[in-house]
């Protein structure tokens, strides 16, 4: 059975260390679906389909990664697409007990399906969405923690 995996998240947007985990699960698997999920508690500043378009330019020429949207629960999509693993990027000890907490609900819904936790490289610890949407909506450079050019803020 080939290791597939997904990685999910709402990627709004998609940072640099969201790209150090895939650069760290692509030799663990034959598949990885770079997924965007909709999260109720957020609100996106980049619709899905800019998004998608944004990380599918990123894996462009990567035959092993496949961007695609869904709504519900992970596990359900881990199901549908026949992951046998879920990836997901550590940065701190907050998110590592998030994650836990995760993975013990996700382990009763889907114990089929395994969790792999991969910690952040040390520079891109401190990075998250939220960080670089805000830089963006205060006009200042956040280049250096995204590998595309955001769209231009309307006054």
């Amino acid at each position: 059975m080939p290791a597939i995996a997904v990685f999910a998240g709402s990627f709004s947007p998609f940072t640099k260390g969201h790209e150090d985990i895939v650069q760290k699960a692509l030799p663990l698997f034959e598949k990885i679906f770079i997924a965007i999920g909709h999260n109720y508690n957020k609100k996106d500043a980049f619709s899905v389909e800019q998004r998608m378009k944004w990380i599918q330019d990123l894996y462009a020429d990567n035959p092993k990664v496949e961007v695609l949207a869904y709504e519900g629960l992970t596990v359900d999509l881990c199901r549908k697409v026949g992951a046998t693993h879920l990836v997901r990027g550590v940065r701190n000890a907050a998110d590592f007990q998030m994650e836990q907490e995760m993975y013990l609900i996700n382990r009763q819904l889907a114990p089929e399906v395994e969790t792999v936790l991969l910690p952040a490289s040390p520079q891109w610890a401190a990075v998250s969405s939220s960080l670089v949407r805000e830089l963006w909506q205060l006009g200042a450079d956040y280049s250096p923690f995204v590998s595309y050019k955001l769209p231009e803020l309307k006054p």
